[in-house]
């Protein structure tokens, strides 16, 4: 690690030939594979982007030209010199640095992201304000091919291109989707050409002197310039790019350091919106890696030297791998159930119905909207579609959520994945909005499991339920280890459970909150204090019955959920209990997350800080006793 010791800021990069590049970028794959093996996190597309992290970083001059990464899931090296090498042991975990980039962070993070398909809108934001506050620092903008299939991504092109006067990088990281023929000499040859600064001179002195010949000077330039992207579409593959008004250089070799710096160096000083088209191989100097980029796209720790997790002994079945195997058993019974996916297949556990009903598959890409409408479309002629989608990712479809589905309350299950926190991802990827999103859309059933038996209940009535929409919400991570019943038994939608009886106290929670709530009944009947329990299973509609009874009974009621309290589970209880004039003489409180975005850290670390463990909630139910 001699050369990456001596690096600590950008500015550093620039003392060093292109050739001690080359060894440092060795150095970081090997310093980017060991540290993620103890952290765990996004290595294959960190080690995809050695080269061309520092190919940008050398022509660019960061902080003051800006730097956007979208998604930000490879932007670990960035991360490592741009001054948090010493802290990067402790990526992703609790008051450690975050696994994405955060202006809160770093200068050298531009924007925030961990979505995708957001950066070529905010740069282009960046550059507009640039120009309109009269500075000229540059700004870049680094997009994967996956995130270009993203509406978002495609808006801001079509915006970007027709802004021929902003200067504006966009480097397109091609890893997966092949929409580029092979690196070639002809290729490489015309990208030199075309990012030339003697031959671009030359060009835009040509145009005007050509558009400047009296009465034919424009027609002569518009045929000129036809020529040029002819040849250009011919051969290379960017006629998309060029038709929405970019400049259209590569594609070149992302992973040939000496090239890349050339190419990004020119490219850097070109007018107007511009695309750099890099090829580069996810996972690239790690052979597991390689081999299998889906696995390593996202992992906790591993043994560097085969590439295999760390064992920390059998647990119970993901709540992803019942709905996996749930989705196999009722799509082999019925031919009109199929699966919708937004460039989530592995992560959802819908890769095994894939393989086993490709007919009845389908991935949009990054497109949540396209996938409810998707959904939409098919449940208006007979099918019945289940929409697997992140908690957190199903947000950027709520337009369609609201105006496409509840509104014509169409009877279509949401699988949302990841509902609550979801560790060490932050909260970028926290689904901690969903219920409060979700409930009060007219129509639509909130519902969320207690345990992997109730997801796979939940899913079954959420496929068969023809009144309209229904959500299955449940947590990333293991399941409770319960004994999972054969085939399904239906559950009335609005039916909650009640668990325990007891007069002192009432706790009632909901989804991945009432094993908690159910162990705390036992501690505090320890000290003498009699808890009853109720699993809520719904937060719409709710069981009024059941909870009206026991509320009355003990008098107070305190309520636990994996969500904002804002708008929550427990906002609509007490908008019941308001309605229904039940709050004389009861005393209730609400847990859940407060008005903060919940910061990384192990799940067992966020329910202990906020009071979502057994523990915590047995003290909130003492203090409501005083």
């Amino acid at each position: 690690m001699g050369l990456l010791n001596k690096i600590d800021t950008p500015e550093d990069l620039k003392t060093l030939t292109v050739d001690e590049l080359v060894e440092l970028a060795a150095e970081l794959r090997e310093f980017v594979i060991n540290s993620v093996s103890e952290t765990g996190g996004h290595l294959a597309p960190s080690l995809g982007v050695v080269e061309l992290t520092l190919a940008i970083h050398y022509a660019f001059d960061a902080p003051r030209d800006k730097i956007v990464w979208d998604v930000g899931h490879q932007a670990y090296v960035h991360k490592i010199i741009t001054g948090r090498r010493d802290r990067f042991g402790t990526l992703r975990q609790k008051g450690g640095i975050s696994g994405f980039p955060k202006r809160s962070e770093s200068e050298y993070d531009a924007y925030g992201v961990g979505h995708a398909s957001t950066s070529i809108s905010a740069a282009l934001g960046m550059a507009v304000a640039r120009d309109l506050n009269g500075e000229d620092y540059r700004v870049v903008a680094v997009i994967g091919d996956g995130a270009m299939s993203g509406g978002a991504a495609l808006e801001g092109l079509n915006m970007a291109g027709h802004r021929d006067k902003t200067d504006l990088l966009v480097v397109l990281n091609d890893n997966e989707m092949s929409i580029s023929p092979s690196v070639g000499a002809i290729s490489g040859y015309l990208s030199r050409v075309f990012v030339n600064p003697p031959y671009n001179k030359f060009r835009r002195e040509v145009q005007e002197l050509v558009k400047a010949i009296p009465a034919y000077g424009g027609q002569l330039f518009a045929a000129a310039r036809r020529v040029e992207e002819a040849v250009k579409t011919v051969l290379t593959p960017g006629m998309l790019f060029e038709a929405l008004g970019f400049r259209y250089v590569g594609p070149i070799d992302g992973h040939d350091l000496p090239e890349l710096v050339r190419q990004v160096g020119n490219a850097r000083t070109l007018p107007g919106p511009t695309l750099l088209h890099v090829i580069t191989k996810k996972g690239k100097g790690y052979t597991p890696a390689e081999n299998d980029a889906t696995t390593f796209h996202g992992l906790s720790s591993f043994e560097v030297s085969t590439g295999k997790a760390k064992k920390y002994g059998k647990g119970p079945p993901s709540y992803t791998s019942v709905f996996s195997g749930a989705m196999l058993e009722l799509a082999g019974a019925d031919e009109d159930i199929v699966a919708i996916t937004a460039a989530m297949p592995e992560g959802t556990g819908l890769d095994a119905f894939r393989r086993e009903f490709p007919d009845r598959f389908f991935d949009v890409g990054i497109a949540e909207q396209t996938a409810v409408l998707l959904a939409a479309g098919m449940v208006t002629e007979g099918l019945r579609p289940v929409a697997a989608i992140y908690s957190t990712f199903l947000q950027r479809a709520y337009d369609q959520l609201n105006h496409d589905v509840a509104l014509q309350n169409l009877p279509i299950a949401f699988a949302m994945d990841r509902g609550g926190v979801v560790g060490d991802d932050g909260p970028t990827h926290h689904g901690t909005f969903d219920l409060s999103y979700l409930r009060h859309l007219p129509g639509f059933i909130v519902s969320a499991p207690k345990d992997e038996n109730e997801l796979r209940r939940l899913l079954y009535s959420a496929v068969y339920y023809d009144d309209g929409p229904w959500a299955v919400r449940y947590p990333r991570g293991e399941g409770e280890g319960v004994k999972l019943e054969p085939g399904f038994e239906p559950l009335e939608p609005g039916k909650a459970e009640l668990l325990a009886e007891g007069t002192d106290v009432l706790v009632i929670g909901i989804g991945k909150t009432v094993y908690p709530a159910f162990r705390t009944a036992e501690a505090l009947a320890s000290d003498g204090i009699s808890a009853a329990v109720i699993n809520a299973r719904f937060v719409r509609p709710l069981d009024e019955t059941l909870i009206a009874e026991w509320a009355k009974k003990c008098g107070k009621i305190l309520t636990v959920e994996d969500n904002v309290v804002a708008g929550g589970f427990g906002s609509a209880l007490l908008e019941f209990f308001n309605a229904e004039g039940l709050l004389n003489g009861v005393k209730f409180r609400s847990l859940g997350y407060p008005d903060v975005y919940v910061e990384h850290a192990t799940q067992a670390e966020i329910f202990k800080d906020y009071r979502l463990d057994a523990d915590g909630i047995a003290e909130v139910a003492k203090e409501m006793l005083g």
